[in-house]
């Protein structure tokens, strides 16, 4: 197995050439040129992803990645730590909202226990498990540096041992809102107080804990922002770098990972701070309503798919932008050109 620098130095420069190509045939089609939008878009990006100017959709996968987080112990969230494996045995009976998204997408799920603090009987989980929970990072590192890459690492291989033409993420996590704020407050270099949301729908006055806590985590673990590993050691979770992990694996594997909601673009962070190359291989599904993610997006660079007011996580912003992935491919290939249907073009 190769490490996480020989992973990542493994990387295939995108050919953007590919992106000229499809244009063409899109501006082919009869329709007025760039009539599709964001779908004209989505073709051209899956197909620089895929590195081929016939991209696919037709195997679709979500991975939901699973991890407690030691800084509940702080009081940071309006449920108790307990929701976390009992939501991964709602994901594995069909019973949660990206279940009943995929399965409308054509997807399948993944369900993975990253580092759920109790023991998940079930022989539908994936055990990835780096340990029981992180550390409460408001009193020292959420993990240590070589558990931040075996997280990491964890989600490349569950990436690369499956078969698929998309990927998507998704997350759960009592807490694990208040680690990614930490980790984008820390790559960002903006306040506390502009990337904390209210996460799972807490009061003002647990609010208020949630950003004396991250400040006080980032205080005493002084992560660095120029190195990825670090802030994902100090202060992040096991499902954010196995995110982190998965677009890598996607992009190994010349694949687009579709990236869920604010977990899922935090570990998009931690991803980007390690290869910045990596930023041709996914998209945003779309703007969480979580407060402070359009500053996520901003650093990114990206214009998520959707606005839809979401905020669930689990892969659900993920499955609902697989399906317009789904049908922007079904329009490239399906639509007569011009020529085909006999229909004149263009005025020159």
């Amino acid at each position: 197995m190769k490490d996480l620098k020989e992973y990542l130095e493994s990387i295939e420069p995108p050919d953007r050439a590919i992106a000229e190509k499809v244009q063409r045939r899109l501006d082919s089609q009869t329709k007025p040129q760039g009539s599709l939008g964001r779908l004209e878009e989505l073709c051209r990006v899956l197909a620089v992803a895929q590195g081929t100017d016939k991209p696919v959709c037709r195997k679709k996968v979500i991975f939901t990645l699973a991890g407690d987080h030691g800084v509940v112990d702080e009081g940071v969230s309006a449920y108790p730590q307990s929701v976390t494996p009992q939501m991964v045995l709602n994901f594995l009976s069909g019973g949660a909202g990206v279940n009943v998204l995929a399965s409308h997408a054509g997807c399948d799920i993944v369900v993975v226990d990253m580092g759920v603090a109790e023991a998940v009987e079930h022989p539908g989980c994936v055990n990835r498990k780096i340990a029981p929970a992180t550390q409460n990072f408001s009193r020292g590192p959420a993990m240590t540096r070589e558990e931040a890459e075996q997280s990491i690492l964890a989600g490349i291989e569950l990436a690369l041992e499956r078969d698929f033409d998309v990927l998507g993420t998704g997350d759960m996590g009592i807490g694990n809102t208040t680690a990614s704020s930490a980790i984008a407050v820390t790559m960002t270099g903006r306040h506390v107080e502009e990337l904390t949301g209210r996460g799972t729908g807490i009061d003002d006055q647990t609010y208020e804990n949630k950003v004396r806590v991250i400040r006080r985590g980032i205080e005493v673990n002084s992560p660095d922002p120029a190195d990825a590993l670090d802030v994902l050691s100090k202060v992040g979770g096991f499902e954010i770098g196995g995110i982190a992990g998965l677009i890598i694996g996607a992009a190994l594997k010349r694949r687009l990972a579709v990236v869920d909601g604010f977990i899922s673009t935090a570990g998009a962070m931690i991803a980007v701070g390690l290869q910045p190359q990596l930023s041709d291989y996914f998209i945003l599904s779309h703007l969480s309503a979580e407060h402070g993610h359009e500053s996520l997006v901003e650093y990114l660079g990206k214009k998520p798919l959707l606005d839809l007011g979401m905020r669930l996580g689990e892969g659900t912003g993920a499955a609902l932008a697989i399906e317009l992935i789904d049908a922007a491919v079904n329009l490239y290939d399906e639509m007569a050109t011009f020529d085909k249907a006999g229909v004149d073009g263009k005025i020159e």
